[in-house]
């Protein structure tokens, strides 16, 4: 997947997309894989560091038009259940780092943001679709699994990471 990601475009890259099964990587079970990230700002972000933490891992792509709809709600999820310890990181898989800060421009995210131009990550968790999310327990397991976004999702992804929270989550 990072040599595709390398050649594709926007338009490509959605239709390539469009038509790979969901396949992915991980399964609700199993450890996150590790990565290692720059984010926003110029620091890096490794997954190990949120460890004991609920995170909510997104990745996300500028061209991506379900993408632009989670974002108000992830800064929405952080906001509300960030002192009760969840970590909501978004990876963005655009190739150009400057088409992921115009998108941000115009959908500030209000949550941490990593960049993954190379396609490193996404390769790790098999992402076939955008948005692909993943609700990882403070023991770095996954407990969900989630793929594209609808405003009909969200009671249920919302439910998860209330019950992980409760569950031990918080720090």
């Amino acid at each position: 997947m990072t040599n595709m990601l390398k050649w594709m475009t926007g338009g490509a890259m959605l239709a390539w997309v469009l038509t790979q099964p969901v396949v992915h990587a991980v399964e609700v079970g199993q450890p996150a894989p590790a990565f290692t990230l720059p984010q926003q700002g110029g620091s890096s972000l490794s997954l190990s560091d949120l460890k004991g933490k609920v995170v909510y891992l997104d990745f996300w792509a500028s061209w991506c038009g379900p993408c632009r709809q989670s974002f108000p709600w992830m800064n929405e999820l952080q906001a509300r259940y960030g002192s009760r310890g969840l970590k909501v990181v978004g990876i963005n898989v655009d190739s150009r780092k400057a088409d992921a800060e115009g998108f941000l421009g115009q959908v500030p995210a209000q949550f941490t943001v990593a960049f993954d131009g190379k396609g490193d990550a996404p390769g790790l968790y098999k992402v076939k679709g955008m948005p692909s999310s993943y609700l990882i327990g403070p023991d770095g397991r996954v407990l969900k699994v989630h793929s594209g976004f609808r405003a009909e999702d969200r009671k249920e992804l919302e439910a998860a990471i209330e019950a992980a929270l409760k569950s031990g989550g918080a720090q």
